[in-house]
């Protein structure tokens, strides 16, 4: 079976990151390793840290300054865990797995994931679910990427550090000719609610930076409206709001995406709403 290494983010996690840990630790099939951005928390996160580090040999830890909180960090501390990963000088795995210092895992959820991944080899992301509407795409945590694909991307086998990097890999994945999943029945659960405290303004500025057909951004809101579900019905409205207003930085986090990038992002989002008027046409 596949091998993997996980990447754990945090910041001031001290009631939360020993059971995201520990969900790690417990999987049927552990990690090679673990290595964990501690984002300058200023609570006992680093305390609880280093003591698990003292029982878990193969946990890593990256600690960074307190600069206080910045979303854009999030991306550049998997990149620092990405490298700290070829520094260890540790044989490379078959897959990554994004994980938070809020997620719990099934005890087998990387054993269904790796599973489904070493039989479907055009498939270059997955991850399981924690909600119980029916997902297309994979979560941004407990997702593991397949190295293999990984190492083609526009960026280098490292991520984009612009807004929109959740989304940005899965359609690059579909440029480079990979498709994606979701694992139903591989379960994993937010111990924070997701969204709680911010109002989806990257979920709306991150689409036009990434190019979003309109349609496409609209068909988004009226689903996350109407089931409530992902943003709620106040966030899809925020999440739309900024859609519309939010106008991208000429460099930086907030900066548009390369144009071939945005390119290849809209022409597929152009078939999909042609496939669902198709098939709507045909129900009628």
């Amino acid at each position: 079976m596949g091998t993997y290494f996980a990447i754990v983010t945090c910041r001031n996690s001290q009631e939360t990151i020993s059971k995201a840990l520990d969900s790690i630790k417990g999987q049927t099939i552990p990690p090679e390793y673990v290595v964990v951005v501690d984002d300058g928390s200023t609570d006992k996160t680093a305390e609880i840290l280093e003591n698990f580090r003292k029982r878990w040999l193969i946990l890593y830890i990256i600690k960074n300054p307190d600069l206080g909180y910045d979303i854009s960090r999030v991306v550049q501390n998997w990149n620092k865990a990405l490298k700290k990963s070829r520094e260890l000088g540790k044989p490379v795995t078959d897959y990554h797995m994004i994980a938070t210092d809020d997620t719990v895992y099934s005890r087998d959820y990387a054993e269904k994931v790796i599973s489904y991944l070493d039989s479907n080899p055009s498939i270059a992301i997955a991850s399981g679910s924690y909600s119980r509407l029916k997902h297309v795409m994979p979560h941004g945590a407990g997702r593991f990427v397949r190295s293999s694909f990984f190492q083609r991307t526009a960026w280098g086998d490292l991520y984009p550090e612009q807004m929109g990097y959740e989304s940005a890999i899965l359609y690059e994945a579909k440029r480079c000719h990979y498709s994606s999943n979701l694992i139903p029945d591989a379960k994993f659960e937010h111990l924070r609610p997701l969204g709680k405290s911010h109002k989806f303004y990257e979920f709306g500025a991150s689409m036009r930076t990434l190019g979003y057909h309109p349609l496409f951004a609209l068909g988004r809101f009226f689903k996350y409206f109407i089931t409530g579900e992902i943003t709620g019905r106040l966030g899809a409205a925020y999440m739309l709001y900024y859609y519309l207003t939010y106008t991208p930085k000429s460099v930086g986090y907030d900066r548009m995406y390369d144009h071939n990038i945005r390119k290849s992002i809209r022409e597929y989002q152009v078939k999909r709403i042609k496939s669902v008027i198709t098939v709507r046409r045909k129900n009628k």
